[in-house]
């Protein structure tokens, strides 16, 4: 193109366009070819915003991952960092959206660093599902994302003067006041940053119900601080989605810690890594067919399973994009290497969930692709899937500890058969052969489905035939919980609801300090309104992965579906993953909308796009000259109310500016003292567990302990097993006042009443221990021990009143310790005679028995006492 003709377009631009399209035309103006020509090249732009959205869509989501032949670009045309198009204007819309938007390549760099390592400390932390891990991942959250908003707020200094030289303002506190304004309300409208108000909605629930009172003041306070953490990483990732290589950044830090959750778990599987903990080992038939089932950095076999199948089905996706084409050989391998160990770890957690979730997944992404893109998917996944298939029955018939180079050899055989079959079938499918796709279709469906048949065969039909008593006592389990949701159906009862009160309300002795269900544990914890924010969070991130990103839909789908069936949400790093797909989603949405936006403004190379830009050109001048003329009538015909309107206007004007400045310092001032805050009541809590731990490792009652116990409860008065713990080491009056304020922060616990019932017992007050024992059983009935103890207590109660002289007290106190083991032994009969599963081991005590004899002796009124030996014993 001449310059002369470029030079006559921009001017004809500039007149047609207002004062509003002046940045774009800047943009153009600034770009250059080395013959110092002006020219912009957008054809491609122009072909795949004429396609189609959707096709549009599918070409911004990786270079190598664009799969429909007609959608494919000459390979010297220039694209984006995530696989949008990059033309030569586009790298001065970009800086011009760096300086609009304060930030620079620096702080990209340092957003993704920051988000990639909290995600990866998320899946080294055991997924973040204990509060110990919690609050070491908070802290390094918190402490970074206040270090770089207080750089950001006072290290950065705005360009004064567009013409002129480039000069920075110096620092001072008009400016910091006024900058910081202007940098809160550009904040507040970055695309996706409504994101983060579901999890704050989250985190205002759990501190309300930590304020007004609840089950669990501590277990309120630790989801809040959880959902306090959620919000702070969907922030970042918030900002980082809308920087010029988000997705780039986004797309990396998915990858690393798909790739570090699935090596790390087939490594510890083939005695590479020593992982602790990372595989069960289990002799119950209906948990685990092949006796040890892996769990990987997250130590529970179901979740991990989840959490690799959304990894599996991501990377699927992309490798059936990245091959839709003829590619070279090493192009194709790069694109399958992760397919078979992520499906292999996927195999080897033998979570029937995870793969039932993972496969209705999969049905969904391949209903999800045009018809063209089907036949990639599924020759993408067959011969990974059989060979992981292969690979898991090798090592599950060594209960997954095979020595470590057989295993090796092994997974190196599995992973170069997936590797070449998966190249010889697409060679077979881009061969030019009348018949090769149907040979390779059909080659591909056999061999995926007669995989799935054999992992059915072997693994699922073991299980069932094992027999089914995991899924009943799931069952009774949400039996329960909906019977306790129904008692606070709105406001629900507060963080770590089921944890503390599933004793008190099951209907068998069944094990579960989880529901095991997401929803549910959601429903107890906060009602319908924390089920509603959850629900329209999770509909409005699939709404925009449906428009902009539909290869992530089946990663988030298995988040929805496995939740439902298990407490995967439990785990912090499942949200942090969820938060982590929807700001990649968001990201490659702001690549699509960009791309589209210059696609439409700077076509003009070609014959076509200058007619285009000339009626444009023509019918905005229209538009303008009419709004000038309309203005300028307008102007005149107010010209006489002037005096009057000016002082209202500049009053309702400063009016206006006083109180958006207001709004924006106040949000600075929420933003860093929530920040401050979470860091302060995490680092004392962290404090507490630090100490806690140091007097568990102490001798018992020792000064030493004591001190250790008192700084942990300075820390967090909160705790209830802190509180027994420092309660055991003082006297009396002390440990009993101490445990009955401990009952406002915890009035679910039966260990509390089971403590001031022992005291009381000390004391010689029989009644008093009698109302504390019954009350600590009704929270706990399938507790044997409980029992024994509590009978054990009645019964040294009982003796210190007769020996005191207080017979009629004493014998008030044995009656009432007979009815507690009447109860006792008429609940354990019951247990034995039914047919539900005792997974609590529930039955009469060793010397349960003998306390009852002696509280019946004791409750006859000529009876002497017994003798002092048979009571020596305690449980």
């Amino acid at each position: 193109m001449k310059k002369g003709t470029t030079d006559k377009g921009i001017r004809r631009y500039k007149r047609g366009h207002g004062e509003s399209e002046k940045m774009m035309a800047r943009a153009f103006e600034g770009v250059h070819h080395a013959n110092d020509s002006e020219y912009v090249d957008t054809r491609d732009l122009y072909n795949g915003h004429s396609r189609g959205s959707r096709d549009y869509r599918d070409s911004t989501y990786d270079r190598e991952d664009t799969y429909n032949k007609d959608d494919m670009y000459k390979k010297d045309e220039p694209y984006h960092s995530n696989g949008a198009i990059q033309t030569e204007g586009a790298g001065s819309s970009s800086r011009i959206l760096r300086n609009e938007h304060y930030s620079g390549s620096g702080w990209t760099v340092g957003l993704g660093i920051l988000s990639i390592a909290l995600l990866l400390a998320g899946c080294l932390s055991r997924g973040v599902y204990y509060s110990a891990d919690l609050y070491a991942v908070l802290l390094i959250t918190a402490g970074s994302a206040l270090i770089m908003i207080v750089l950001f707020l006072t290290v950065f200094r705005p360009q004064k003067g567009q013409g002129q030289a480039r000069k920075q303002v110096p620092l001072s506190l008009a400016y910091w006041l006024g900058n910081n304004e202007r940098m809160v309300g550009r904040t507040i409208r970055i695309p996706g940053m409504w994101r983060m108000l579901w999890p704050l909605g989250m985190m205002t629930c759990f501190g309300l119900h930590a304020w007004a009172g609840s089950v669990s003041k501590q277990g309120s306070m630790d989801e809040m601080l959880r959902w306090s953490m959620l919000a702070l990483f969907t922030l970042l990732t918030a900002i980082l989605a809308t920087r010029t290589d988000g997705a780039r950044w986004l797309a990396c830090g998915w990858r690393m810690a798909g790739g570090l959750l699935v090596l790390s778990g087939i490594l510890a599987v083939c005695g590479v890594l020593p992982l602790p903990f990372g595989v069960m080992r289990t002799a119950d038939p209906e948990i685990s067919s092949a006796g040890a089932r892996l769990g990987g950095l997250l130590q529970y076999p179901n979740a991990y399973g989840a959490i690799v199948g959304m990894y599996a089905l991501e990377r699927l996706t992309a490798a059936a994009r990245g091959i839709a084409r003829p590619v070279p050989a090493g192009r194709l391998i790069a694109a399958v290497l992760p397919l078979m160990p992520a499906q292999a770890a996927l195999l080897l957690s033998e979570s029937r969930g995870a793969w039932l979730a993972t496969g209705c997944a999969a049905v969904a992404a391949f209903a999800l692709q045009r018809r063209g893109a089907r036949l990639p998917l599924l020759l993408t996944m067959a011969a990974p899937l059989a060979c992981a298939a292969w690979l898991y029955r090798q090592l599950a018939a060594a209960q997954l500890a095979p020595a470590p180079v057989p295993g090796l050899l092994a997974l190196a055989g599995a992973w170069a058969a997936a590797l070449l079959g998966t190249l010889l079938l697409c060679r077979l499918w881009h061969s030019g052969a009348a018949k090769a796709p149907r040979a390779a279709a059909l080659s591909a469906i056999v061999l995926a489905g007669a995989t799935a048949a054999l992992m059915a065969v072997a693994s699922t039909a073991d299980r069932l035939a094992a027999g089914v008593g995991t899924g009943v006592s799931r069952l009774q389990m949400w039996r329960d919980a909906l019977q306790l949701w129904s008692e606070a159906a709105w406001l629900g009862h507060g963080g770590d609801t089921w944890r503390n009160m599933f004793r008190a309300i099951q209907s068998s002795p069944y094990v579960g300090g989880e529901v095991h269900n997401g929803l549910l544990d959601l429903a107890l914890d906060t009602g319908m309104i924390g089920i509603l924010l959850v629900a329209g969070w999770f509909l409005l991130t699939l709404r925009s992965m449906l428009n902009f990103a539909p290869q992530l839909m089946p990663s988030v789908l298995v988040f929805g579906l496995h939740g439902a069936m298990d407490f995967d949400w439990s785990f912090t790093l499942f949200w942090m993953f969820f938060i982590w797909l929807g700001a990649w989603a968001s990201a490659l949405k702001t690549e699509a909308l960009e791309g589209k936006q210059l696609g439409g403004t700077a076509e003009y190379t070609t014959s076509r796009s200058k007619l285009r830009f000339t009626f444009r050109s023509t019918s905005r001048f229209t538009s303008t000259s009419t709004f000038r003329a309309r203005t300028r009538f307008f102007r005149s015909l107010s010209t006489q109310f002037r005096r009057s309107t000016i002082p209202m206007c500049t009053f309702f004007h400063i009016l206006q500016r006083v109180t958006a400045r207001l709004i924006r310092l106040s949000t600075v001032v929420i933003i860093l003292f929530w920040l401050g805050a979470t860091g302060w009541l995490t680092f004392r809590y962290a404090v507490a567990e630090v100490q806690y731990r140091q007097a568990m490792s102490d001798p018992d009652g020792t000064p030493a302990q004591t001190m250790h116990l008192m700084a942990a409860l300075q820390s967090n008065p909160n705790r209830p097993d802190i509180v027994i713990a420092l309660a055991r080491s003082l006297p009396g009056i002390e440990a009993e006042s101490l445990l009955l304020n401990s009952l406002s922060h915890s009035p679910m616990d039966p260990q509390i009443y089971i403590e001031l019932g022992r005291l009381a017992a000390q004391f010689g007050e029989g009644q008093q221990a009698g109302k504390y024992f019954e009350q600590a059983i009704a929270l706990n009935r399938y507790d044997g021990t409980g029992q024994s103890v509590a009978l054990y207590w009645m019964e040294q109660a009982a003796r210190r009143e007769w020996k005191a002289g207080y017979r009629d007290r004493a014998r008030q106190t044995a009656a009432a310790g007979v009815q507690m083991y009447e109860r006792y032994q008429l609940l354990a009969e019951e247990v034995e005679a039914g047919d539900v599963r005792n997974d609590r081991r529930f039955v009469i005590g060793e010397h349960a028995p003998g306390y009852g004899e002696s509280l019946r002796r004791l409750d006859s009124a000529y009876s002497p006492p017994f003798p002092p030996e048979l009571t020596k014993q305690s449980p």
